[in-house]
Formats: C-alpha cells, structure tokens, sequence
C-alpha cells in the first residue's frame, strides 16, 4: 500500500551491492552505486574532462575565450604518493584546558572576556585573577549608550 502511494516500486530482485564492492547498497539513479563511490566517480570524470580540455588547449596553443582559467572541484585534495597529507594541514589542537587549573574541559569551558578558557570553578573573575577591567568597560558602555543631552540656553527677558 506504502508503494502505491509514493509511486515507488522495490527492486524485484531487493537491494543492489554497490558495483564497487564497498559494502554499501546501490541504486538504479547511481548507476548502482552507493552515494559515495559514485561521487568520487563524478569528480575523477570531471577531472578528465577538465584535463582533456587543458591538454587540447596546450596543444592547440589556444585558450579560453573568456580568459579565466578553469578551476579545479574544491574538496578534492592533491596527496603525495608517500601518504602525507601536506604542509599545508593544520594539525589538530590538543584537548581544551582550564586556564588556571590546567582540568581537561572540553565543550563545557567558558571563555572568559580576558581571553582564557576555564573550567566551571574558575569561570568567575575573581577566581582566575582575570585582568580584564570590567568597571571601565562598563562605563564606556554606559557613556556610548546615554549620549549627553544637553539643551539650548534660554534668553533671559
């Protein structure tokens, strides 16, 4: 009944393996392939397109008409054959630390106006030393949002 009203109708023979043996289903509209096997083969057919285009230009001596090169599919990473990633790859952090008490905090760390990250003992001002002047802060605040008014004389009579 489900399939008569989506218009959908199941494999005769059930799920299709992707045709790359990744262990992922296919489907007909992929060309049995799973999502991410037939992404990679669109980008690597987009990349020989692009690449016989570039050769054929060389060769001929021509180049685009409206003087912008062609760009390169973003996502797509160039590795060397020995496996490193690049120089180019931050590499990650370690785990965030209390400022004060060095407590392993991770997504619970509060950062503090002074710049630091602390734990929830240390969060407060007064607890970490923090050298942020809040009292000054706060008049600069007050003075930014209350504008002095200050009206015309009046002529005396």
């Amino acid at each position: 009944m489900e399939h008569e009203e989506t218009g959908c109708q199941p494999h005769p023979e059930g799920p299709i393996l992707c045709v790359n043996n990744c262990g992922f289903f296919g489907s007909v509209a992929t060309r049995n392939m799973c999502s991410k096997c037939h992404k990679d083969m669109m980008l690597k057919e987009e990349q020989a397109k692009l690449a016989a285009s570039s050769f054929g230009n060389i060769v001929n001596g021509t180049s685009n008409s409206n003087g912008i090169e062609p760009v390169v599919a973003a996502g797509v990473e160039c590795s060397s054959p020995s496996g490193s990633g690049g120089s180019g790859e931050a590499k990650p952090e370690g785990p965030k630390r209390c400022g004060t008490c060095n407590k392993r905090v991770g997504l619970t760390g509060f950062n503090c106006r002074c710049g630091h990250l602390f734990c929830a003992v240390h969060r407060y001002s007064d607890k970490h030393d923090c050298p942020y002047d809040y009292h000054t802060a706060a008049r600069n605040a007050i003075a930014e949002a209350n504008p002095v008014v200050k009206a015309d004389k009046l002529d005396k009579i």
